[in-house]
């Protein structure tokens, strides 16, 4: 039985090899990591989507409302107007929160996936570091 050296010397084919199998799982895991955040990001351009669209059905709703006050306005010119008003004012702004709120989920910035970006360049500078 030999007694090996603490600090093994290793080739430099087997120290490429080392380095291209790890470069392989980093990028195996940032792949992961950026499908999981296009994943996120589709799931909130949805419900962006689905609140303008909710949004833009109450306004609808509020527009019909406040025709109805117009009619009562018209035909009694008494009471009912302004109830029907203020139905039709409070659905108008509660539609007109919800369609701003889907249209800031449905930015472009939303679609960025940062943190594999901020990883990437960490990774990236270690790489370097290691390298020199």
């Amino acid at each position: 039985m030999a007694i090996h050296d603490q600090h093994e010397t290793r080739s430099l084919p087997a120290l490429l090899g080392d380095l291209i199998r790890d470069l392989s799982d980093l990028i195996r895991s940032e792949s992961r990591l950026v499908r999981a955040e296009i994943n996120e990001s589709s799931r909130r351009l949805a419900t962006g989507a689905e609140m303008l669209a909710a949004g833009a059905i109450i306004m609808l709703l509020a527009a019909i409302v406040l025709l109805q006050a117009l009619v009562i306005a018209l035909a009694f010119w008494l009471g009912p107007l302004w109830a029907a008003v203020a139905v039709g004012g409070v659905l108008f702004v509660i539609g007109g929160l919800l369609m701003v709120k889907g249209r800031t989920n449905l930015s472009l910035q939303t679609l960025v996936p940062e943190r594999t970006v901020d990883q990437t360049a960490r990774d990236a500078k270690l790489a370097k570091e290691t390298l020199r």
